[in-house]
């Protein structure tokens, strides 16, 4: 029986199901994740075990629905036992997104230092240190937000679609905005990177990731599924620890 991993952002959720490592199906809802979507999953695949990480408060919820079903359920917190040590110094209210990524990065470099950038609605900058701790991070308005702000703040700025021409700087008001909130990002991304030791692993992800580091000029990993795979390896650590005490 296989192990489930949700993911619920702002604007989509990502399903994954996995025999220990190994990925075995994975699906991407454009929207929140509602009972049907996951009465599908259990009817088909019969998870025995299951990982939430949710951005909109529907994650308990979630839970309820899976163990109700017969699924070994629980909910991303700082509460659950994880593989980094976790620094913030108000843990409880660290987003469960950015728990999973910063593991999911842990995974891909253990023993390395890491700065974890995740963008989607809004964009988290968050640092993994050589020795396993989460030293914390920082919060700021993603693309997407940038240019809403920008029409919806001011009486004349134009709507104005992150993709598109981006010079360095702009040559008319659309690419003026995008170029401020595309290269914004990516200067604010180089700007961290430069506090941090010169060895640190940069690691991308989120619904940006592509489009605003092909700005960057210097070699990132971009990995869509990193929070998927930081579920798994948080799931998978639970399950050792279990064995351990038996």
């Amino acid at each position: 029986m296989p192990l489930l991993t949700i993911d619920q952002g702002n604007s989509s959720a990502k399903i994954a199901l996995w025999e220990g490592p190994e990925l075995i199906d994975e699906e991407t809802f454009q929207r929140r994740l509602r009972h049907h979507d996951l009465e599908q999953v259990i009817r088909r695949f019969t998870p025995r075990k299951a990982l939430c990480c949710s951005v909109t408060g529907t994650g308990s919820e979630m839970v309820r629905h899976l163990r109700e079903a017969g699924v070994e359920a629980e909910e991303l917190s700082s509460n659950l036992p994880l593989p980094l040590v976790i620094d913030y110094r108000t843990p409880q209210t660290l987003g469960p997104d950015r728990i999973a990524a910063a593991v999911g990065a842990w995974s891909l470099y253990p023993g390395r230092n890491c700065l974890v950038v995740d963008m989607g609605t809004a964009v988290t900058y968050d640092v993994v240190t050589a020795d396993g701790h989460y030293a914390g991070g920082n919060i700021a308005p993603g693309v997407g937000m940038r240019l809403r702000a920008l029409r919806s703040f001011t009486a004349r700025l134009p709507e104005v679609n992150g993709y598109g021409e981006t010079p360095e700087f702009g040559y008319d008001t659309m690419t003026a905005m995008r170029a401020g909130a595309v290269r914004g990002v990516a200067g604010e991304i180089n700007y961290y990177r430069s506090l941090l030791p010169v060895d640190t692993e940069v690691v991308l992800t989120g619904g940006w990731s592509k489009r605003v580091g092909s700005f960057l000029d210097f070699d990132v990993t971009i990995d869509s599924c990193l929070v998927t795979k930081g579920l798994l390896s948080i799931l998978l650590y639970n399950e050792n620890l279990s064995k351990e005490q038996i």
